[in-house]
């Protein structure tokens, strides 16, 4: 039989109790378009309101909390983070007047760099990835006495993050489902102690992002995946490669099933989720909407899903991307490169084809003296506001009648 865990249902309510005033108990809506597309009861904790905007606050919070209460109280905290625990650290330690360096990969997103400065960190940009963050806020640490905030491998952080699991539970005690982003572990770990101590039928699922996936066979064969070097994803709050041990305990014990989700269906949820909530949700936060779009989850009628979007600190210039790739995906943007005689009237004739179909164009562009155009002949982009895919092939059946050889520039 497995050691007991060192945290249980008494800790983690203690732990609750220590950060109630520094964190929001944020809102668990439920959202009935999305319940009805879905097909199950779904509701959403919106841990992108928390303060600081991630649910990292709630560890970061606990963890510095408890090092001021013991015996040897910190000169100063150093942590290494993609962004969220940065922030979570910088508020934190702002708040008991601690020094507080924060370590970022040098690609970490600017509103989270920009975010951690304004709260007083000292903001320090290293290598391309986590891993050399933390490497060199280990070595800093080290040198000059600060104490190490580790992200998620931490009970402490784990108690802190456990209060979002706590809520959950009260807000939706029938809830049956349990859909956590995964990075390292520590908010699946703590949302997994939070509810399986006190109803263990509840299903947890951990959802990764496709190409940052150590732990996609963990629970088949405890086994963790290699992430390979340079992989990327717009998911960069769980871009972790080196999951917890401590984290590795609870997932093994807790959590039932662990799926994937790619960059395209990140992407399409953010979307969704600024569509049906007027919220932003980074990357990361989130995957667990995604994997159930995507039919990743089984889900029976009558399960009650709770779905955590874990933050919304995204760039905005990801976010218009992200629209577009939405639009795009759902056949509300089309863009086709249509080849014309370059004779007058010949674009007016096109447009009103465009417009008698009742789309709306947002860009035109000429293309003369390209070698893939014929002499005499000029290529025009449109890029056009459509209502679905059936109103698209309108247009191309439109076009092919009029002999007008059209490329698709967004998808097939």
């Amino acid at each position: 039989m497995p050691a007991a865990l060192p945290l249980d249902l008494p800790a983690l309510l203690a732990a609750r109790e220590r950060i109630r005033d520094a964190i929001l108990r944020t809102v668990q809506w439920q959202n009935d378009p999305l319940s009805d597309e879905l097909g199950v009861p779904l509701r959403l904790k919106l841990e992108n309101l928390q303060r600081t905007g991630s649910f990292k606050l709630r560890g970061a919070t606990h963890k510095i909390g408890r090092l001021i209460a013991g015996a040897h109280p910190p000169t100063g905290v150093v942590a290494a983070s993609a962004g969220n625990h940065a922030q979570g650290v910088a508020r934190a330690a702002a708040q008991c007047g601690l020094r507080a360096v924060v370590f970022m990969p040098v690609n970490a997103p600017l509103t989270k760099v920009q975010s951690c400065r304004k709260l007083g960190a000292d903001v320090r940009l290293v290598g391309e990835t986590l891993e050399v963050a933390t490497d060199e806020a280990l070595k800093l640490a080290q040198a000059e006495g600060l104490t190490f905030l580790h992200p998620y491998d931490d009970w402490d952080v784990i108690a802190g993050q456990a209060s979002c699991g706590l809520e959950m539970l009260e807000d939706a005690p029938d809830m049956t489902v349990a859909i956590v982003p995964l990075g390292g572990g520590g908010l699946i770990s703590g949302i997994a102690l939070a509810l399986k101590l006190q109803n263990p039928a509840i299903r947890v699922i951990g959802v990764q992002t496709e190409t940052v996936a150590p732990w996609r066979t963990y629970l088949r064969d405890g086994a963790l995946e290699e992430v390979p070097p340079g992989a990327h994803t717009i998911a960069d709050g769980i871009k972790v490669k080196r999951p917890g041990k401590l984290t590795r305990q609870v997932i093994a014990r807790y959590v039932d099933e662990i799926v994937t989700v790619d960059d395209n269906a990140i992407a399409e949820a953010i979307v969704t989720l600024l569509e049906r909530t007027r919220t932003i949700g980074e990357g990361a936060g989130v995957v667990g909407l995604a994997a159930l779009m995507q039919k990743k989850i089984a889900l029976c009628p009558d399960d009650r899903a709770v779905v955590v979007i874990s933050g919304g600190n995204v760039d905005m210039t990801l976010v218009g991307r992200s629209i577009d790739y939405g639009l795009a995906s759902s056949g509300r943007l089309m863009c086709v490169a249509v080849t014309i005689s370059d004779a007058p009237g010949q674009l007016l004739a096109v447009l009103k084809t465009v417009a008698d179909l009742g789309m709306n164009v947002r860009h035109v562009e000429h293309r003369r003296g390209e070698l893939h155009v014929p002499v005499g002949m000029t290529e025009v982009i449109l890029q056009m506001e459509t209502r679905d895919f059936e109103h698209q092939e309108e247009l191309r059946v439109h076009f092919a009648q009029q002999g007008l050889r059209v490329r698709n520039l967004l998808g097939s």
